[in-house]
């Protein structure tokens, strides 16, 4: 949610600005701003509500300096508009703050501004912290900066600049991501790698409670106290092509076709024929800790949570280990009880996501053992973890999630298969799974060859105003994600329901008019997937079946590849991924910037 990019060097900066905004355009937002400051040192901003293009169009001819900061804002407080978007200045105009997150007592300091006669020209949080920033005598700006944020409560990632200190960039961060980047002679800082990569791979990701000063041939990192703390930079693994389209006409396209190799990065290395298990060194779990584990606990938030649901179905059939999912949102305000016998998984695909962050935060502090999937090397999540794995999906551009979850998915195979090997498994059992996991990246790609066919079927569809997913024990989490990404992309009310449900309510809603998209793989549940196939065709409806054979009751069926039992479920979510995608196609939706949602949800 919201992006910041900022650079202090010797480069004409408005381009280098407009250019990071653009590529975190992903991550969704409503408006847009940049401020420069200019050779008299005067701060000048320009913003717009919009899309970044509406700034650009916005910026003068004549608007040149050598630092700045950007930002792409996610309305919270406040509608989308020019006065909302950031950055945003203090009375005096010499003060530019842009902020992600939310200050939790903005209004409470808003008022105490108020009455010392401070004039807003805003509705925002961020605006608090400018003037808080700009009446501070502190001797440096340092000083404050620490000495505003003191006075905040809540979460932010922040870039400052100041018309009596322009040697300098200043940045914090308290729960939101603030990255910056190592360049020769110049510095850059954002909230995501997406806008750095092209000029550096050479980063720096801040911690909680961090800061930084950023001047164009060096930075420090520091405390919120001004404790000196130590930064090594690190290198990004992705490359700067990483983040374009690649010929397609969509990012979300792009991805979803990524999916083989994808799935073959995340298995490849980790695969042990000798004793039929996998290596997952990241784990920090011996073999004697994994057999004391007598429960373990999933946190994802959406699709992380669809992929978790998958992942404990995954544990239990193949490690023996009772598991259970649940949203991070509501794990964390539920006073849980946590237990020491309980391993705790957290999933995110930015590893920044701030419920399941907050979560984790409050399971280290109770004590509890967790661990991370997620898909950004040192993100947030994977630094606060006990250990974890890391789901090499690549970068994923499109708000929508397709090849992460299907990645994260595989990642839980194969934890479960690593602890199942540790317990009770099998070594026939665990070749089986293996030889599956091996096929996947296979049967994925003839899965994607059924593209025309599925786009066919989605122009079927999509006059749809609702639609049903249903499936049974391994279908249901892969009909939940379904149903997601169909409203998610395409704006289709969506529900998902357990199959054997149906006839305990849902089946009051079945007509021609709502469609029911059904998961029937060939496994023990097959005859009573049937069942239901024929209740709904009892009453008129229209049956997409997504199974391994044919339906004769289906109206539609999308026949996938089979392989093992426990991996089908990896399989038939990817034609309904396609599904949702063409669905949005012939209706015109935005796909890659779905309305109201962003990328990385770093507030609560």
């Amino acid at each position: 949610m919201c992006g910041i990019v900022g650079y202090i060097g010797r480069r004409d900066v408005a381009p280098l600005l407009l250019e990071g905004l653009q590529r975190l355009e992903y991550r969704g937002y409503d408006s847009a701003g940049v401020v420069i400051s200019g050779k008299s040192g005067d701060l000048r901003t320009v913003k717009a509500k919009g899309r970044v293009r509406e700034l650009e169009s916005r910026i003068p001819k004549r608007f040149a300096g050598t630092t700045g900061i950007a930002h792409t804002r996610w309305a919270t407080h406040g509608a989308p508009s020019d006065e909302n978007a950031h950055p945003h200045l203090d009375t005096a105009g010499t003060v530019a703050v842009v902020h992600n997150g939310i200050i939790d007592n903005a209004s409470e300091l808003r008022a105490k501004l108020t009455a010392d006669g401070v004039v807003f020209a805003s509705e925002t949080d961020t605006e608090v912290l400018a003037h808080l920033i700009g009446r501070s005598d502190a001797e440096t700006l340092e000083k404050r900066v620490s000495e505003a944020l003191r006075a905040v409560e809540g979460t932010y990632g922040i870039a400052v600049m100041h018309k009596e200190f322009p040697d300098r960039i200043v940045v914090a961060r308290n729960g939101s991501p603030v990255v910056l980047g190592i360049g020769e002679k110049e510095m850059f800082v954002a909230s995501d790698v997406a806008a750095l990569v092209t000029h550096t791979r050479q980063v720096v990701t801040l911690g909680d409670g961090e800061m930084a000063t950023l001047k164009a041939d060096d930075f420090r990192t520091y405390t919120t106290e001004g404790s000196l703390t130590t930064a090594t930079p690190t290198t990004v693994e992705w490359e700067a092509e990483s983040y374009d389209m690649g010929g397609h006409d969509t990012y979300m396209h792009k991805e979803i076709v990524e999916q083989v190799e994808a799935v073959d990065r995340v298995l490849r290395g980790r695969i042990d024929d000798r004793f039929a298990t996998v290596h997952l060194g990241g784990l920090n779990l011996d073999p004697g800790e994994a057999r004391r584990v007598r429960r373990i606990k999933i946190l994802g938030c959406g699709t992380s949570y669809h992929a978790g649901q998958i992942g404990a179905q995954l544990i239990e059939e193949l490690a023996r280990i009772p598991a259970d999912a649940e949203p991070a949102s509501e794990f964390r305000y539920r006073n849980p009880v946590v237990d020491p016998d309980t391993l705790y998984v957290a999933v995110s695909q930015s590893g920044e996501t701030y419920d399941v962050l907050a979560a984790v935060q409050e399971l280290k502090r109770k004590g509890a053992r967790v661990l991370g999937i997620v898909n950004v090397v040192g993100s947030a999540i994977a630094r606060e973890a006990d250990g974890g794995t890391y789901v090499h999906a690549g970068p994923e551009v499109c708000v929508v999630s397709t090849k992460c979850f299907t990645n994260t998915v595989v990642a839980f195979a194969l934890l479960a298969l690593h602890l199942g090997r540790i317990r009770d498994l099998s070594v026939a059992d665990g070749k089986r799974i293996i030889e599956g996991l091996r096929r996947l990246p296979g049967q994925i790609d003839e899965i994607l060859k059924t593209e025309p066919e599925i786009k066919q079927l989605a122009k079927q569809y999509a006059d749809a105003r609702s639609m049903l997913f249903i499936g049974r024990v391994r279908g249901y989490p892969v009909a939940r994600e379904a149903s997601l990404k169909l409203k998610e992309v395409s704006y289709i009310h969506a529900e998902a329901y357990p199959a054997s449900e149906l006839k305990h309510g849902p089946l009051a809603l079945i007509e021609p008019a709502m469609p029911t998209v059904a998961i029937v793989p060939d496994d023990d549940l097959l005859e009573k997937n049937r069942a239901a196939l024929e209740e709904i065709k009892a009453r008129s409806g229209r049956i997409l079946a997504v199974a391994h054979q044919p339906q004769e009751k289906a109206d539609h069926t999308i026949v996938v590849p089979k392989n093992e039992d426990e991996l089908d479920p990896i399989l038939m979510g990817i034609p309904l991924q396609l599904f949702a995608y063409h669905t949005a196609l012939a209706l015109g939706r935005d796909i890659d910037k779905p309305r109201n949602l962003a990328k990385s949800v770093t507030v609560e």
